[in-house]
């Protein structure tokens, strides 16, 4: 599912993302449940894309299917 970049956060889950301090330059960690009821911690948003959820080698899900984000910085080794 995801792009070669990330996957666009979309626009809302942005203007909440900008309000947040961020977890480090340019970057959050958040955890994001959605529409199904599925949910993962630890997903890295990075200049509006997601780039990498721990775990998994690629983005297991649409943005368009995120009903709930929240920031957590629950950091584990990666490369933002």
């Amino acid at each position: 599912m995801s792009g070669s970049e990330g996957e666009r956060v979309p626009d809302e889950w942005v203007d909440y993302l900008v309000a947040q301090p961020e977890t480090g330059m340019g970057y959050w960690v958040v955890s994001v449940r959605l529409n199904d009821g599925r949910s993962f911690d630890r997903v890295v948003v990075n200049n509006g894309l997601i780039t990498q959820v721990h775990g998994h080698g690629q983005v297991p899900f649409e943005p368009e299917e995120i009903v709930e984000m929240r920031v957590t910085h629950d950091k584990w080794k990666f490369n933002p």
